[in-house]
């Protein structure tokens, strides 16, 4: 999570399909069932992906990022219903960003993202023994209906902004990912490290049954991504559950006192506020 080129390289590059037991979310990449079940979670994994391409080749190209957010996207149309697009109508394939983006969207138009989803069923089918029931379970689901809703947010995602007549049923456009990407700048990879005393309270602090290094990991975030103006930081709930597992939303951010970690009321669509600066004075 603070690594921004680590979480850029775990949505472009190959995922190890593989699992040494059911609690080894190895094969499911950086991603949790519910994310692509009810597509949480995808402003932050496009506005990574959009950063990592918008700036690459110096100055900000923003032409360029659209057509790597289009690439990993891409999904091959549906045979029983492909016909003549009217003119207002977008595209989901981009077989044609291939020799581009050849890392995000092969010959025939299965983005990154599709190609993740099918080789993920694959796995659960072949592996069950080491597969939950759950995640067997949502696998199930993703393989008979994902393809399908995933063209129809595809195409909600290219519409622009200012389009008339228009109502933005799920409220993310490739718009926002680029407008917010250009703000946020060129992807970071800071180096965070801290004193021998803070090492030390951070242990005292963390609860039993919650690993170390989730505490390590909301403190270095807040660090990073603190504002000079508030004390407070916007905590992506989902993001981080991709990076721990479930467990991190479901137990371990809610077992951490308030003489640690203080959230905010404002909970809600996968996001909270929080700040850690008691443990830090």
């Amino acid at each position: 999570m603070i690594d921004e080129r680590e979480e850029f390289r775990a949505y472009t590059e190959p995922v190890r399909y593989k699992a040494d037991g059911k609690r080894d979310r190895t094969w499911k990449g950086r991603f949790t069932m519910d994310m692509l079940l009810e597509f949480q979670g995808f402003a932050r994994i496009l506005t990574i992906l959009a950063r990592g391409y918008l700036f690459d080749n110096g100055e900000p190209d923003v032409e360029r990022a659209r057509r790597a957010l289009c690439a990993w996207c891409s999904v091959p149309n549906d045979k029983k219903t492909a016909g003549p697009k009217k003119d207002w109508q977008f595209e989901t394939e981009f077989s044609a960003l291939h020799e581009e983006f050849p890392e995000l969207v092969d010959a025939n138009g299965v983005g990154w993202l599709a190609r993740h989803v099918r080789r993920m069923c694959a796995f659960a089918k072949k592996h069950p023994e080491v597969v939950s029931a759950p995640d067997a379970e949502a696998c199930g689901k993703l393989s008979k209906g994902w393809e399908k809703e995933w063209r129809k947010k595809l195409v909600q995602i290219q519409v622009p902004i200012f389009a008339p007549n228009t109502e933005a049923a799920w409220g993310l456009r490739f718009d926002d990912v680029l407008a917010d990407a250009l703000e946020l700048g060129p992807l970071r990879s800071p180096d965070i490290s801290f004193s021998p005393v803070l090492e030390q309270r951070i242990k005292e602090a963390t609860p039993k049954g919650v690993p170390p290094e989730v505490l390590r990991t909301l403190i270095g975030y807040y660090l990073v991504n603190r504002q000079e103006d508030t004390e407070w930081v916007v905590l992506p709930v989902i993001s981080f559950d991709a990076c721990f597992g479930r467990n991190f939303s479901r137990k371990w951010l809610s077992a951490l006192p308030e003489s640690v970690i203080v959230r905010g009321r404002d909970k809600g669509r996968g996001v909270c506020r929080y700040e850690v600066e008691k443990i830090l004075r």
